[in-house]
């Protein structure tokens, strides 16, 4: 009977929360080979998915909504700018209220700051 080898790239999960605007936002990264996905939210759900990934023909990541509201761009657009930064399949849900733009940028710099502190989990 033959043994499987061990991945050299085994499954890293990453869990942090942080307050935010007077929210707790909890952030949740499952890494992969070449690859990872980042779950944000408040509350335990997962409404939306979108998947994005680099081209070699186009300087923009492509991006497609897997699951959720076709009018909310807020995973797919945030899925495209992580695979640009990092060069890897980003799977991405962002399930916090959109109409608050300080709120996004505020949890944009805190994902900035924990893959600066963990580039590894990422």
């Amino acid at each position: 009977m033959e043994t499987a080898e061990p991945s050299p790239h085994p499954v890293s999960i990453h869990n942090f929360s942080d307050k935010i605007c007077e929210r707790l936002v909890h952030f949740h990264v499952m890494s992969l080979q070449d690859c990872f996905l980042l779950w944000v939210g408040c509350s335990a759900r997962l409404c939306n998915l979108a998947v994005s990934m680099c081209s070699r023909y186009d300087s923009m990541p492509l991006s497609s909504l897997i699951l959720g509201d076709k009018s909310d761009t807020t995973s797919s657009s945030f899925a495209q700018r992580l695979a640009k930064k990092t060069k890897k399949q980003v799977f991405a849900s962002i399930n916090i209220p959109t109409d608050d733009s300080q709120l996004m940028l505020l949890i944009e710099k805190r994902i900035k700051e924990e893959m600066e502190s963990f580039p590894e989990k990422f």
